[in-house]
């Protein structure tokens, strides 16, 4: 399979707005080596919003250009649900995600990330049939900004969780700015093998979507196993899916010139909790070494010879068995918490901090299944 180069990446995080706006979101996705990245115009879980003209747009886009950054795209919040059956609700949420989509607009950007929906009582023909109606009142909105639906993983009574699902509402609604953004996590929950055949989902999403229709991708590693219908995002490595499985997603050439955007849980001891951010970034583009230098690479390489003398000879199939025995209930620390208390009960590098530790160990996982040449830009 041919790689794109790094250079080339559109590669980054989500981040958050915070006093600055789009500035300190820039700053934010700068600190991790991103190269692009994704916002919410506001907190995630509500619906409070900030005109734009006061989230230092200006100052933003200048910071953008002065740190390399070159593209960003805004996410609508979680609890916006077109398919609800009530007129209130409903018409409360078209109205929002038309203001979205000018504060998008506004942003200077041209892509906004919508979920679907979930039934809630209704059958998904009847959800889907009600979200498609919601999305032609959006999409009165006179501007140029795209609208992505997400695939989804199907938890609860989510809709979107198939190809054929999103094909019907582009279908009814018909417009070239209704687009899709595709989430590894979601369809490989969902029972989209792209652990096994990554190649055949994205030919029957081609057939079904078609690729010309994808805007983006979100790059998740999965806390619950294929087909589990379980949206739980992990680190990199971490999950069911592993390292090498975004890996090449992100440089897979069918895929070429989408923003690729992380949404992995930040880690930690608790209150001191941290993204993973800057070691996936660096990873999946192939900059590490320069990123971090050779001490990253001596550290990685120690890392793995002291799990192996802890009986580690692999570390996917210690990941995937840590799972299976938190499943079971045979153990309580997830496996990524299991390395780090055990890298930490050693005394290794006590002048680190648990996010760097945590980035080693992260390096580690990544060349445990691609090999010491994910370490050599």
């Amino acid at each position: 399979m041919s790689t794109a180069s790094s250079t080339d990446l559109l590669v980054g995080s989500h981040v958050s707005f915070s006093k600055k706006g789009l500035l300190n979101a820039a700053q934010e996705a700068h600190s991790y080596g991103a190269t692009a990245f994704m916002i919410y115009t506001g907190a995630p879980q509500n619906t409070v919003r900030k005109p734009m003209a006061e989230q230092f747009v200006e100052e933003g886009w200048a910071y953008m250009r002065e740190a390399g950054l070159r593209y960003f795209l805004v996410h609508a919040p979680y609890i916006v649900n077109l398919a609800t059956p009530k007129e209130e609700g409903f018409s409360f949420t078209v109205r929002f995600l038309q203001e979205e989509i000018v504060r998008t607009h506004e942003a200077r950007t041209d892509l906004i990330v919508v979920h679907p929906g979930a039934a809630v009582g209704q059958t998904e023909d009847e959800a889907l049939k009600r979200i498609a109606a919601g999305l032609r009142e959006v999409l009165r909105a006179p501007h140029p900004v795209r609208v992505a639906l997400e695939t989804m993983s199907g938890q609860g009574s989510e809709v979107g969780r198939t190809f054929e699902q999103l094909r019907f509402l582009l279908d009814e609604v018909g417009d070239p700015r209704l687009v899709i953004c595709l989430d590894t996590c979601h369809v490989f929950a969902a029972g989209y093998d792209i652990l096994h055949d990554l190649d055949g989902v994205l030919e029957t999403f081609d057939r079904v979507l078609g690729l010309e229709r994808l805007a983006c991708v979100h790059v998740n590693d999965s806390k619950f196993p294929f087909g589990s219908r379980r949206d739980r995002h992990a680190v990199l490595g971490t999950g069911y899916l592993g390292f090498a499985v975004p890996y090449r997603v992100v440089h897979h050439p069918a895929l070429a010139g989408r923003p690729f955007i992380l949404e992995t849980p930040w880690v930690g001891t608790k209150g001191k909790e941290r993204p993973m951010y800057e070691a996936e970034i660096a990873l999946l583009a192939g900059w590490a070494r320069r990123r971090f230098q050779e001490e990253f690479v001596h550290d990685v390489e120690a890392l793995r010879a002291f799990f192996a003398e802890q009986g580690i000879g692999s570390l996917r199939a210690f990941v995937l068995e840590g799972w299976e025995a938190v499943r079971a209930k045979k153990a309580k620390l997830e496996p990524f918490d299991d390395l780090y208390g055990r890298v930490r009960e050693a005394g290794m590098f006590p002048s680190l901090d648990e996010e760097h530790v945590r980035h080693r160990i992260v390096g580690a996982l990544a060349v445990d299944e691609l090999g010491e040449e994910i370490l050599a830009g």
